[in-house]
């Protein structure tokens, strides 16, 4: 997977496009200490439950998603993020086609 070119402008949410009963994904930036993912979700889409050892910052470019955390459920849409916590349980689904950069620290 190739990332995204370096010293230019980037339309981020033009960067991966909506896909029929799908969930693309296009690595932005990877490095040792992390990396930026863009995401984008049809409609009904979700990634299961599951946990992660580095916090990871969600932000909503597009639409509107439901991310569980630790059994509390949040609704973001289009410009508002939220922290999901190192190894605690966390779900995202798409309310609406919606796409999120998600930004993994690793160090």
């Amino acid at each position: 997977m190739s990332t995204a070119p370096k010293s230019e402008i980037l339309r981020m949410a033009d960067l991966a496009a909506y896909q029929e009963g799908a969930i693309v994904s296009r690595q932005i930036t990877k490095a040792e200490t992390g990396n930026v993912t863009l995401f984008a979700f049809d409609a009904g889409q979700e990634l299961s439950e599951h946990t992660a050892p580095f916090d990871a910052l969600v932000h909503v470019l597009d639409g509107e998603a439901e991310i569980k955390i630790s059994g509390q459920l949040f609704q973001l849409q289009t410009g508002e993020a939220i922290i999901m916590p190192a190894d605690q349980p966390h779900a995202v689904k798409a309310v609406k086609k919606f796409k999120m950069l998600l930004t993994m620290i690793k160090a």
